[in-house]
């Protein structure tokens, strides 16, 4: 399957890139007619017959976008507040798709340096594993990010696909159950949050959403929040950018989301940009700071030629 989407991703790239060079060729061919016997002219034209330029060019393209989806870098977002006295670090880490299209050491190989930011607070955006990750594997990452340290400890929300909601139980293409998956995020010391909040230290709130993809549905925002102290650095979790006015309404301060990839494949991200939802970074929505990771990995094809993979370290400031 993965070969086939590889195979379907080459393909595009070639398609536009012929279409691209044609245009080039038909403008140029209506540009110097005058030219046309002249030795740069015939360089050009034996080059563009040959069609190595779209092949090259898909080469480099497609390189790079495994070069890039082998990286994981940090992200660094600053937020004030009047809400608190003290200053605190929350490392956001979302869509690592473990085991599946980026190899699982470059994760491993982030929690010593993800340690040395001494983070408060640590948050897993969901979609940490996926269909395609096996048991075995799903088991081993949640080892690796319970090695990660912080004051207040590790929180993790669901995302759309954690629980395998897209493999077929039937057919046996579930490589585990969600009791299995909920015991080995709890048994590394990860408290996950499904519609549910728990206060951080004296002066903040972590308010966890089940997934909007949830088949059993979820709870509606304001009675997740029902009985939270509204004067505290109100922070929810949500693995896709959904709700942020509804929650600036009801006093949320900062929304933590992914989900998006940031497009992962140029120029995707544009279009959800523009078309359906946030896609990547930091947005104001009335009062509220939403920040939208593009993940640690991809997701589908073992390439990224938009945006980076990133795990995301966000400063909140005191105005006091």
């Amino acid at each position: 399957c993965l070969l086939w989407r590889m195979t379907i991703l080459i393909a595009l790239h070639l398609m536009v890139l012929f279409f691209l060079m044609d245009v080039g060729a038909f403008v140029l061919r209506r540009a110097g007619r005058k030219h046309r016997e002249e030795r740069g002219f015939r360089i050009a034209r034996r080059i563009y017959r040959s069609g190595l330029v779209p092949v090259c060019l898909t080469c480099l393209i497609l390189g790079y976008g495994a070069y890039n989806m082998g990286q994981i870098v940090p992200t660094e977002y600053t937020i004030s507040t009047d809400k608190i006295q003290s200053d605190y670090r929350v490392i956001l880490i979302t869509d690592t798709h473990y085991d599946t299209v980026q190899n699982p050491d470059v994760l491993k190989s982030k929690i010593e340096e993800m340690n040395v930011w001494e983070p408060d607070l640590i948050v897993l955006g969901g979609d940490i594993v996926e269909e395609g990750t096996s048991k075995k594997s799903m088991e081993e990452v949640f080892r690796v990010l319970g090695g990660l340290k912080s004051t207040f400890g590790t929180y993790y929300v669901y995302g759309n696909h954690d629980r395998q909601y897209y493999a077929d139980a039937a057919l046996g293409t579930r490589t585990y159950t969600v009791q299995e998956l909920q015991k080995a995020i709890e048994s590394n010391g990860i408290t996950i949050l499904c519609d549910s909040w728990v206060p951080v230290g004296e002066e903040m709130v972590l308010a966890g959403r089940n997934d909007v993809s949830a088949m059993s549905g979820r709870a509606a925002a304001k009675d997740l929040l029902n009985g939270t102290d509204r004067d505290r650095f109100i922070i929810t979790a949500d693995h896709q950018p959904v709700e942020t006015k509804e929650n600036a309404k009801l006093g949320v301060d900062l929304q933590l989301s992914g989900h998006t990839h940031a497009g992962q494949i140029f120029p995707a991200g544009y279009f959800t940009d523009w078309f359906l939802e946030p896609n990547y970074g930091k947005y104001e929505k009335e009062g509220c700071t939403l920040i939208v990771s593009s993940g640690a990995t991809g997701w589908g094809f073992p390439v990224r030629t938009q945006e980076k993979c990133e795990y995301v370290v966000i400063d909140i400031k005191s105005e006091k």
